[in-house]
């Protein structure tokens, strides 16, 4: 069993000395002004999707700002206009667990100890997600005090279609949200637009991206002393439009909740289909698209994510990568959606009937020959 102290010197030493080149160095740019730490996830034509070595770079440098004595708060926020981060490098980790890589192993682990960093660091953490925010980029957003969502705002966990599930703390984030959202945008990978990010809780805070640049320089002048989670929600605050749109699934609501509480996926979509409005039968028609091993692994890994602690989830889902890992649907999805692009996917198996529980359950088992990823904090 291996067990993280995230705050560990030990720890932090051995991802420093892994730290990529200084030509990779370019993938993340950090900046300090005043007491404002900022991160910029600088790869805007890969839309800032996150690979290794820019985890490798962004945790050591979140740990120094940790002991800082004159960091206040951190500012992360992605290059371009037109993405925070559109999700995690999939395709090289595809590459890495084919050609017998260890990139693939690395990568799970160490996004997922980062992950609980965010979600556990003691300075306030502003994620400016102006742009398609998918996957990985919910990891690196999220589980922050702070999200700052626009109208150029695309949020989704898309990870059905691609044969996995929604990980990066998506088990602890999802079920969470009111009513049966989590698992409606879990399942379907459903799309949120703009306001809809702040109405569904995914955002703590809605800005007209006009203004993005101006919050940002508010926020950078502030003296450590003002660096308050209060101080900082009075000047999101103050950018927040006075009319903002209304929640565009505001009429779907009471559909969500009284379908998606399904005892089952099939249940789901009898439900669905005994609704009979069209926006339930559109939810039946993206579903049947989404791998049914992914549907039925997501639906329990959300059950059991909303009994679990924010740690213990990592754990489960450290987990549960390895066994997507070993299947056939990843790989397929990965295929049909990012490769071939033929939108096709051969699932195996292709229909939810032919997933028993037996089935379900290997996937929140331990791997054999590899340790558990346990992740606590400690007192400093």
């Amino acid at each position: 069993m291996l067990r993280l102290n995230v705050r560990s010197p030990t720890f932090l030493s051995q991802v420093i000395k892994r730290t990529m080149s200084s030509t990779a160095e370019s993938e993340v740019l950090f900046d300090c002004e005043n007491a404002a730490r900022i991160i910029t996830l600088n790869r805007p034509k890969a839309l800032n999707a996150l690979n290794l070595s820019m985890v490798r770079q962004i945790y050591p440098k979140m740990k120094e700002w940790m002991i800082d004595e004159n960091a206040g708060l951190v500012i992360i926020k992605g290059a371009g206009d037109k993405a925070f981060c559109a999700g995690g490098d999939v395709l090289s980790v595809i590459q890495s667990a084919k050609s017998g890589g260890s990139i693939h192993k690395e990568f799970f682990r160490e996004e997922y100890i980062l992950n609980y960093l965010i979600g556990t660091y003691k300075l306030p953490y502003i994620a400016l997600i102006d742009g398609i925010t998918m996957g990985g980029g919910c990891g690196l957003s999220i589980h922050g005090k702070f999200r700052v969502a626009t109208e150029r705002t695309l949020l989704a966990m898309p990870e059905t279609a691609l044969g996995l599930f929604p990980d990066v703390g998506g088990s602890y984030f999802l079920p969470r949200l009111p009513g049966k959202l989590g698992m409606f945008l879990a399942l379907t990978g459903y799309r949120l637009k703009g306001a809809d990010v702040f109405h569904s809780g995914l955002a703590t805070h809605y800005i007209e991206s006009k203004n993005i640049s101006e919050v940002e320089n508010e926020l950078k002048i502030l003296p450590k002393a003002e660096c308050s989670e209060q101080k900082i929600d009075k000047v999101l605050r103050k950018f927040t439009p006075k009319n903002v749109p209304e929640f565009s699934l505001k009429s779907n609501l009471e559909t969500i909740n009284t379908t998606f509480n399904g005892k089952s996926v099939e249940n789901i979509i009898e439900k669905l289909q005994a609704k009979g409005d069209e926006f339930s039968k559109k939810q039946v028609n993206e579903l049947m698209k989404m791998s049914p091993t992914s549907l039925k692994v997501t639906f329990q890994q959300l059950m059991n994510g909303s009994v679990s602690n924010f740690s213990s989830i990592f754990t489960m889902e450290h987990r549960m990568t390895y066994h997507f890992l070993d299947g056939n649907d990843f790989y397929e999805g990965c295929r049909a959606i990012l490769v071939d692009k033929d939108r096709n996917p051969k699932w195996n198996p292709n229909k939810l009937e032919d997933i028993s529980p037996e089935d379900v359950n290997k996937y929140f088992s331990a791997v054999y020959g590899v340790e558990d990823l346990i992740l606590y904090e400690s007192v400093i």
